[in-house]
């Protein structure tokens, strides 16, 4: 066991995947000389030479670009953006292109894209407009695509080892508050999470929160003041891989329970949660002894000022409130 932070998890999941497949590759703004904007990368390119921690242009386009070009040569790319706001850049590449790619072809091998787009996401950090967005939803609706959101140090690894190894495009999404706030003892050897999997981080029976990155420890700790100072068992569903989604762990749990919420760090209108709501309500109606409630950020952008940031934002606070209320109904 060796202790790990988030952001050297992620360091060793990329190096052990060079280490084990040649045909691994990174690339991306200052990955190899600078290791990245947050040193995810640091080091990688002494190690492995320029050729496989190709520094590129300030283009995001470009970056994409060439990793789907890559793939479909047979290599497994993993692209950094430097902060996932600006993935924005390469949306055509990745919507149009890339995400096309396996049905254009009717699924033959040649249309494989065994390619990661990864890289920092998220708020909290006074990040602003540019560098604290949560960008997941933006592609969730779009078939083809992949998207993980680890919440824990142990996933950070093993997520991001299981994207690599993927033979679809993953997009990675790494929560920068997380990068060296979490840390955790990881075991040696090969830590490989499966996609698509939900993990109970909380066992309840009351009601349950559904949730995925960001969210994941402030509804931990939610839970764990409701039961201390409420009574109130609350379990906690960490969905760790939005899509695909793992909706028989989800509607288990509403089952079990019986009132549910779902908590996400990015907007309502238009996020994640409310896709989830809807699935819940149209297969598991019958199990619920409430209204389905939801956190998430409030309705504007991200904000520079501290203090308004955290207004704007779920906290624990938040979700506390929200479960007493559902937790009374």
């Amino acid at each position: 066991m060796a202790q790990t932070t988030y952001l050297q998890a992620i360091h060793d999941a990329l190096r052990e995947e060079m280490l084990r497949d040649e045909s691994v590759f990174c690339l991306g703004e200052d990955i190899g000389t600078l290791g990245g904007a947050f040193k995810a990368t640091d080091g990688l390119l002494d190690e492995f030479g320029p050729l496989r921690m190709i520094d590129t242009p300030i283009a995001e386009s470009l970056i994409v670009g060439a990793a789907v070009g890559a793939a479909l040569q047979g290599q497994r790319p993993v692209a950094e953006m430097q902060f996932m706001d600006f993935i924005t850049c390469g949306f055509d590449q990745l919507v149009n292109m890339t995400a096309t790619l396996r049905y254009r072809h009717g699924g033959q091998p040649e249309a494989r894209v065994p390619m990661v787009v990864r890289g920092p996401s998220g708020s909290g950090v006074t990040g602003a407009l540019f560098h604290s967005q949560n960008p997941e939803a933006w592609f969730f609706r779009v078939p083809g695509l992949k998207i993980v959101c680890p919440a824990t140090v142990y996933d950070a690894k093993g997520l991001l080892k299981a994207a690599i190894r993927d033979e679809d495009p993953v997009l990675y999404f790494e929560h920068k508050r997380f990068y060296r706030s979490l840390k955790e003892d990881l075991p040696e050897g090969d830590i490989v999470v499966p996609l698509g999997r939900a993990a109970l981080r909380r066992e309840g029976r009351d009601l349950t929160m559904i949730t995925y990155g960001g969210t994941v420890h402030q509804c931990v700790e939610a839970a764990e003041r409701l039961e201390s100072e409420d009574g109130v068992l609350a379990e906690v569903l960490d969905l760790r891989t939005v899509y695909p989604l793992d909706m028989d762990a989800v509607l288990a749990s509403v089952r079990k329970c019986s009132k549910v919420m779902v908590v996400h760090e990015d907007r309502l209108r238009g996020g994640i949660g409310g896709e989830i709501v809807a699935r819940i309500a149209e297969h598991a109606f019958d199990a619920l002894d409430g209204p389905i409630l939801r956190v998430g950020m409030l309705d504007t952008h991200n904000a520079f000022a501290t203090e308004m940031e955290q207004f704007i934002l779920p906290n624990t606070e938040r979700i506390l409130t929200k479960a007493r209320q559902l937790a009374a109904y």
